[in-house]
């Protein structure tokens, strides 16, 4: 299975938590067009089968006019995409555009919610109130756009635990079937990591992480959803297909756009992390990574390691599943890790922790 990202750089303004490569602005808008649909006609021969999904993500793709939106993935669409996903801002859908993007093929999309606290939504400079998410969830499902993913943050300064309790409760009572839950991470250079460094804001302890964790799975299991990746839950067959490429061992994608990275099977490519420089480079703005095999093996333990399928052994060179499966005796004793078949799993009781044994498991020359 092969999918194609498309970065759109633009934002009308940045969060306080984002370190993803996007502009508070729409300069050079018309020119980034322009240059994805160049940029998608020199390189679609890089990944050498067909494309089943596409993902438009950013920066906050909802920013663009839709006319613009169905100018650059046009072209992108000709070769019969399954799973057409569009990430948006609560505030930028209306019934009008909802029902534009589901004519051009769209049918799925994926919202940045966050919390439904309105007084945290403004602290981490969110644009769209509690409110404005719910009834977009609503004119989505109008429009005929009912695969519907939602982000939630925990971690949050200020949040509390019943606060959270409720966001979840919240999200998982609205007609969604699909949830992406992260810990807010500082990312140095960020508004929020410089507002730490000031201590106007103080990170959760890892006590208050690991309750946080434990409500969001059980939360998410009684009400019917399948935790399937670490930050990952979706109701029976709405798993992310585009985001289960990254994941996968024979996983491929095309990435567009400043910042975006590709993987054709053997190399990784990537895109300038600047709107000029990548400019400057179409049609061909790519380079590729000096990983060696070790790099590429290692990179299939890290992402396999972190979904509840778990690593094909069979997708590693003989010699190093047997010395995996040693590495893991331990952690397989204690029941911190599974082997199911051929695959080797991490108990997801474990998941919150999981840096530590795929640490373990990395090979060395």
């Amino acid at each position: 299975m092969a999918g194609i990202y498309v970065h759109i750089p633009f934002c009308k303004s940045k969060c306080v938590y984002c370190d993803f490569y996007s502009v508070p602005s729409r300069e050079h808008l018309d020119e980034v067009a322009c240059g994805l649909i160049a940029e998608f006609a020199a390189r679609r021969g890089d990944i050498d089968e067909p494309f089943e999904t596409l993902y438009i993500g950013g920066g906050t793709p909802s920013v663009l006019d839709d006319n613009v939106l169905a100018r650059i993935t046009g072209p992108m669409l000709e070769r019969g995409i399954a799973e057409f996903t569009i990430e948006v801002n609560p505030d930028d859908v209306t019934l009008s555009r909802a029902r534009r993007w589901a004519a051009m093929g769209v049918n799925r999309v994926s919202m940045g919610v966050q919390t439904f606290d309105d007084d945290l939504l403004r602290t981490i400079r969110r644009r769209h109130s509690a409110d404005q998410a719910v009834d977009a969830v609503d004119m989505l499902h109008s429009a005929g756009i009912t695969n519907i993913s939602c982000d939630l943050i925990y971690g949050l300064p200020g949040q509390t635990a019943d606060g959270w309790e409720s966001d979840l409760r919240r999200l998982v009572s609205l007609p969604v079937t699909h949830l992406s839950a992260y810990c807010l991470t500082y990312y140095e250079g960020t508004p929020l990591w410089r507002m730490m460094q000031a201590g106007q804001v103080i990170p959760a302890g890892d006590d208050e992480i690991a309750s946080r964790f434990d409500v969001l799975r059980r939360i998410t299991a009684e009400s019917g959803f399948e935790h399937y990746e670490i930050s990952n839950f979706a109701r029976p067959g709405f798993r992310s297909r585009h985001n289960s490429t990254y994941w996968r061992a024979d996983g491929r994608w095309l990435g567009l756009g400043p910042s975006a990275y590709s993987f054709d099977g053997l190399y990784r490519r990537y895109n300038p992390g600047d709107i000029g420089r990548w400019l400057d480079r179409l049609p061909y703005p790519c380079e590729i990574d000096d990983e060696t095999d070790l790099d590429r093996i290692n990179d299939n333990i890290v992402t396999a390691l972190r979904t509840s399928d778990g690593l094909d052994l069979d997708s590693m060179p003989a010699d190093m599943a047997d010395g995996l499966i040693a590495d893991a005796r331990r952690y397989l004793d204690s029941g911190d890790m599974m082997l199911s078949g051929r695959r080797l799993c991490i108990n997801p009781d474990r998941w919150l922790t999981a840096d530590a044994y795929i640490r373990d498991m990395i090979r060395d020359i």
